[in-house]
């Protein structure tokens, strides 16, 4: 490999000559070989967005020359447009505070400046000026996380939520035996079930809307340890004007420097409002599997689509492949939760040192989750059908409708109806009409499924 020879404050080292990174990238290629698992690409894009935001504020605080500031800013831009992701291959698992990553963007955007202005642009004294790792990459790890929500999970959990909406218009009056400890209880109708899945994808969006204007205050500005060190006066606000144009989302300089580059209490709680639609997804994901089990020996309630072949020696056997590959992406942001939790009590005095854990987990939970989804809204939700003839089928065999005869005979025997129609396999109601002593028309309108949904 031809390479050519960088220098940094450490001395000199070989570098790739096709990269367009420096000295201080190829150390930390060298020196982190734990994973070679990159960081995601949405944290390098809020970077470059930091980057042409702080170029624009220095530049107009009068600290940057303005055609430096412009090479940044063009650079930034170019990246940003066509991403050349080779260029970024610093792995997750570095040094805690995220320094590697955010001398990997200084040094591509240093770089392309220069050759784009013929001269000299450095990467600490231009690019990072009046910045520090410690406080730009917590700022990286809120707008990623509040421009792939905005972006990404909140449209895609209303995508679902209006397939949901458009099947309970179709299928949501035909009734189905309800269940609580998975077994046959009162009768529900599609469109509760449909209404209770909602209900908790609700919740979540709404709990989500709540985690952005959180987000949305940033660390940038607090410098080293908070103190705001190297930054001029006003810088913070100006950044956060600056950000605020280029993404469309309303950034504010945090109100704490040091609690915003000290904890990462915000992403542990946004990390947290993830799991909870994990969760959510979980369960919708379990009952698509119950209600579609069978063909013959399960439920049989709905069918799923027939995606592909379930298994390599049964033929004919299909799978609930969506909803499974659903709940093993909600265990995986459940585990990024969990790691999470941890990175956040890494808090040790002014910095945080788990920072690039956080922003990966956090932005692989976001990406899980969205693309969760947009599977079940158009892969499972919008190609479900209700097997109608079955739902019925049972339901007239349901010994617990006779729950509703309880205020007229009592308890007791409304167990013994139950009893005897469930182990002779009998209607209710022709059982009912045996032994409760009430007329057909009465009981048929007590135990008609309708009217007890």
């Amino acid at each position: 490999m031809t390479t050519r020879t960088e220098h940094d404050s450490m001395g000199a080292l070989e570098v790739p000559q096709s990269a367009l990174y420096q000295a201080q990238t190829q150390r930390a290629v060298q020196n982190f070989r734990i994973s070679p698992t990159p960081m995601p690409a949405g944290f390098i894009r809020a970077m470059l967005l930091l980057k042409q935001a702080a170029a624009h504020s220095n530049s107009a605080l009068g600290l940057l020359d303005t055609e430096i500031a412009s090479a940044i800013s063009h650079a930034a831009a170019s990246q940003l447009a066509v991403t050349d992701w080779s260029q970024y291959p610093v792995p997750v698992y570095q040094t805690g505070s995220g320094t590697s990553s955010n001398m990997n963007v200084n040094e591509v955007l240093a770089t392309l400046a220069s050759q784009a202005l013929g001269r000299p642009v450095h990467p600490n004294d231009h690019v990072n000026l009046g910045q520090s790792s410690n406080d730009t990459v917590p700022t990286a790890i809120h707008v990623s996380a509040a421009l792939a929500i905005s972006q990404q999970l909140l449209p895609a959990l209303t995508e679902l939520q209006q397939a949901i909406t458009t099947q309970s218009a179709i299928s949501g009056a035909i009734l189905k035996t309800g269940r609580t400890h998975l077994m046959d209880a009162m009768p529900v109708k599609f469109a509760q079930v449909f209404a209770g899945w909602q209900a908790q994808l609700n919740h979540a969006e709404v709990l989500l809307q709540e985690q952005l204007p959180r987000l949305q205050q940033l660390a940038q500005g607090g410098t080293a340890v908070g103190t705001g060190v190297n930054a001029a006066p006003g810088f913070a606000n100006r950044f956060a004007a600056e950000l605020s144009q280029l993404t469309g989302l309303p950034f504010v300089p945090s109100r704490n420097f040091f609690f915003s580059m000290s904890t990462q209490d915000t992403a542990v709680a946004c990390s947290g409002v993830l799991k909870t639609l994990a969760v959510a997804l979980l369960k919708v994901a379990n009952d698509l599997r119950w209600m579609n089990s069978g063909p013959l020996a399960g439920l049989a309630e709905i069918e799923l689509p027939a995606l592909q072949p379930g298994s390599s020696i049964m033929p004919g056997k299909v799978n609930p492949v969506i909803p499974e590959a659903v709940a093993m992406a909600c265990a995986q942001v459940i585990g990024h939760d969990a790691a999470i939790t941890i990175a956040g009590q890494s808090g040790n005095f002014e910095l945080n040192v788990m920072l690039p854990l956080v922003a990966n987990n956090l932005l692989g939970s976001i990406d899980l989750l969205s693309g969760s989804c947009e599977a079940f809204a158009r892969q499972c939700i919008a190609q479900m059908k209700v097997r109608a003839d079955n739902t019925a089928r049972v339901l007239a065999l349901n010994p617990i409708l006779v729950t509703a005869l309880n205020p007229l005979i009592g308890y007791e025997k409304a167990a013994l109806i139950a009893k005897q129609a469930y182990h002779q396999q009998r209607p209710i109601l022709e059982v009912a009409l045996e032994l409760s002593g009430l007329p057909e028309a009465q009981l048929r309108v007590l135990l008609d499924p309708a009217r007890l949904v």
